[in-house]
């Protein structure tokens, strides 16, 4: 039923550009691959759950390798390897343990704010140990390779955008229903049966939760994409646990410099740990980065980070967003935040595209 949603969710697979930089994900849609997190659970961890935090990591290291050559075999048509699951240690199990290790002192995002989550201190994000959603629905206003998407909105944020538009949920830790691991399951697997190309985990955003989601994965049965949809500050331990078991990745990049961000998301050292987490994931799937431009933002933001884009992630694609309006914390002190409490005009928006084209980044069929 996903076809009659929007039309250009099935023209845009006419495009060849879209159908080289999603191949897989295509793969996907299509049964002709499978999605990650299931690969992750035929290997075979060799080492001890209860083994110390850097035998763990050891182990992963190994099996991330070899989950790299195992995809690769199994996207040439190699048949998947036989593994009891009941019975032995998976590579996702591996991942699950060093997750739930990194809540009890938590550093899911670079704000490493060192929490004991499993015993319910309250780091940045003002979450314990349990994870709520907001909200999980069909998407129909994604990217159109995406429609639609089975979305599930997590409650809280690891940033302060004073901009927000979704502030009812991103600073609210309490707004939305607990889910624990299998309750995720459940609701993902209903929106994959609902008609959902992929399961796009959002908030707020995803990287406090983690561990929720890594653990669903264990009770997941269907062969559908995974969709990390996020600002991206997360630590690099996240991402080695999320690269293994994310096929697409749906990123924002806000910034193209470390004090737009602190001024207006109170993170510090936003390019260099944004950009870094961006070419990891990269590296390890296809991706379609998010930019919104701001009014008064092109100079600072917008040039830069496309600029980035373009050097170091010529294959990925862009969506340059005109959806900006002044929202939140902008609205009532607008005085503080005289630069952006207007829309972004269209001669703005028209500099982005032009940059985008001159850059030669593939823009047009996300937007």
């Amino acid at each position: 039923m996903w076809k009659f949603f929007r039309p250009d969710s099935l023209r845009v697979w006419n495009d060849p550009e879209t159908i080289r930089r999603l191949r897989r994900y295509r793969g996907i849609i299509d049964q002709e691959r499978v999605a990650k997190y299931l690969l992750s659970r035929d290997l075979e961890c060799n080492t001890a759950l209860d083994d110390t935090t850097e035998k763990l990591w050891a182990e992963h290291s190994r099996l991330s390798e070899r989950h790299g050559k195992y995809m690769e075999k199994v996207d040439s048509g190699d048949s998947r390897v036989s593994f009891d699951e009941a019975n032995a240690i998976s590579f996702l199990d591996l991942k699950i343990e060093l997750a739930n290790r990194i809540l009890s002192e938590c550093h899911f995002c670079e704000r490493k704010c060192g929490a004991d989550r499993t015993r319910d201190e309250k780091g940045w994000c003002k979450l314990g140990s349990e994870s709520r959603v907001s909200s999980a629905f069909l998407h129909t206003g994604e990217e159109a390779p995406l429609v639609p998407s089975g979305t599930i909105f997590f409650s809280s944020c690891c940033f302060g955008c004073v901009f927000c538009q979704n502030n009812d949920i991103s600073t609210n830790p309490n707004s939305g229903h607990v889910v624990d691991v299998k309750k995720l399951a459940a609701v993902a697997e209903s929106l994959y049966r609902d008609g959902a190309l992929n399961i796009n985990y959002v908030g707020g955003d995803p990287i406090p939760n983690t561990h929720t989601i890594i653990g669903s994965m264990k009770y997941l049965a269907s062969n559908v994409t995974q969709l990390w949809n996020s600002n991206l500050y997360c630590s690099e331990d996240t991402m080695r646990l999320l690269v293994d078991v994310f096929d697409v990745w749906l990123p924002d990049f806000k910034y193209g410099n470390a004090e737009c961000a602190e001024r207006l998301s109170g993170v510090k050292d936003y390019f260099n740990i944004v950009s870094r987490n961006h070419l990891t994931a990269y590296n390890h799937g296809e991706v379609i980065v998010r930019h919104l431009v701001m009014p008064s933002h092109l100079e600072c933001c917008t040039i830069p980070v496309l600029e980035w884009i373009a050097k170091n992630m010529p294959d990925c694609m862009v969506n340059i967003m005109g959806q900006y309006r002044p929202e939140h914390k902008v609205l009532w002190d607008k005085d503080r935040y005289r630069d952006i409490a207007r829309g972004v005009s269209r001669e703005e928006m028209q500099l982005a595209y032009e940059t985008a084209d001159e850059l030669g980044i593939c823009w047009k069929p996300v937007s």
